[in-house]
């Protein structure tokens, strides 16, 4: 394994959260657009600009299979927002959809914003990302999924935030190895969605297999599938050592439930959507707290507890998932792309994405893995975190900081 280095004195606190953009200014030599000048001329704008406002799309999911992840990341989106600009000058406005975990509930809700945003702060969902993949090519979308799915490193301005599913579930892997939960040779039971999340967790799952002789089982399953009875009882009687789960909470909960009364006492390694923190409030929290283990792009609250004590305040009745970490991950990295944007002068949505693929090297003061660049077909980091359900706030402590596994490199492209 290999550790990262950790940003320090990066402080948490949104109204101060300034990791990189500094001494920034909204004035440039020449504008480099014909579109309608803001902040006094100097900088060239097309779309999504209304005098020294920025507005950014949000297409998230409040009611569907992900819905407490959403709600988090979307609070998150907007509390940062609240306390940042833009180059110090603009402020920044949410359009805030629910796609309900829909693609064409997400297509039918961009058409409807399009016209009005800048660029898409999130968009939940690998589903929801590959169906917009031609629009947002077309209208030079600079957008910060909330998925991880490596098919959508393909689309032009996309940013995954992280490590994408099939190098991060490696990494998982890789932590199973080192501390002897997981043998040469043995057998994987793994769960999976239909569709790109789950086919690219699954495609991590077999790459570790054939560097590792892994016998892996293939389970695939709808989002709207529930009980996982069956699953596990094929997976017992298969005599698997390990379970891994490219799901969603609702499904993890099932495993959890079902490997327990079965007694089934194996390890279970997950994507990180497979948790949440109020699946410790149901009948398998003991269970999760020490079989499930989740590799993260992001840390825990424990390394933020300023991060915490703002949500808490701002939100007083939510329970916080990591979701928050996220939500703050990507607003910083949209912040760093607009930053440099407006610093070359160019608030348009083609200056937009060309200060995004000019991003290199991109830190976010410890909230998400080290992005190593947004090259298009390549996960954006090797590096995962490993988290494991516990009570405390966030619902799971770290297992291990953030590391690169033995598989990540050779997975990445």
């Amino acid at each position: 394994m290999r550790l990262s280095k950790r940003s320090t004195g990066v402080t948490m606190l949104a109204a101060t959260f300034v990791v990189a953009a500094t001494g920034c200014s909204t004035k440039a030599p020449e504008s480099s657009g014909g579109g309608e000048a803001a902040a006094g001329g100097d900088v060239a704008t097309d779309v999504g600009i209304e005098g020294e406002t920025i507005n950014l799309g949000v297409l998230t999911d409040l009611t569907g299979v992900f819905a407490a992840l959403g709600n988090d990341i979307t609070n998150a989106n907007q509390l940062f927002w609240e306390n940042n600009q833009v180059c110090d000058t603009y402020d920044v406005s949410l359009e805030i959809q629910d796609t309900g975990y829909v693609p064409q509930q997400g297509v039918q809700l961009y058409s409807g914003m399009q016209d009005n945003i800048l660029a898409m702060q999130q968009t939940i969902g690998s589903p929801i990302n590959t169906a917009l993949a031609p629009e947002y090519e077309a209208d030079q979308i600079v957008n910060f999924p909330s998925a991880w799915s490596k098919t959508l490193t393909e689309i032009p301005g996309t940013g995954v935030v992280g490590a994408t599913y099939d190098v991060e579930i490696a990494n998982g892997y890789d932590y199973l190895f080192e501390q002897g939960l997981l043998q040469e040779g043995d057998t994987v039971g793994h769960i999976y969605f239909e569709g790109e999340y789950g086919a690219n967790g699954l495609a991590g799952s077999e790459a570790v297999a054939a560097a590792k002789g892994l016998e892996i089982i293939p389970a695939q399953i709808k989002a709207t599938d529930q009980d996982m009875s069956a699953q596990i009882t094929q997976f017992k009687s298969a005599g698997v050592d390990a379970i891994a789960l490219t799901v969603a909470p609702g499904q993890t909960a099932s495993v959890a439930t079902v490997a327990a009364a079965q007694g089934l006492d194996v390890p279970i390694l997950g994507s990180n959507p497979v948790f949440a923190p109020g699946l410790l409030e149901g009948p398998a929290a003991e269970w999760l707290k020490t079989h499930l283990y989740v590799a993260s792009p992001v840390s825990s609250f424990d390394a933020h507890p300023e991060l915490l004590q703002q949500y808490q305040e701002a939100y007083p009745e939510a329970t916080p998932s990591l979701g928050v970490v996220v939500g703050f991950g990507m607003a910083e990295l949209m912040k760093q792309v607009l930053d440099q944007a407006c610093e070359n002068g160019d608030l348009t949505r083609e200056g937009v994405l060309t200060a995004f693929q000019e991003l290199e090297e991109a830190e976010t003061g410890g909230l998400t893995v080290p992005i190593r660049g947004f090259e298009l077909g390549k996960s954006p980091s090797l590096e995962s975190f490993i988290l494991q359900p516990a009570d405390v706030p966030g619902g799971a402590t770290v297992l291990q900081e953030s590391f690169e596994g033995e598989f990540a490199a050779d997975i990445a492209g």
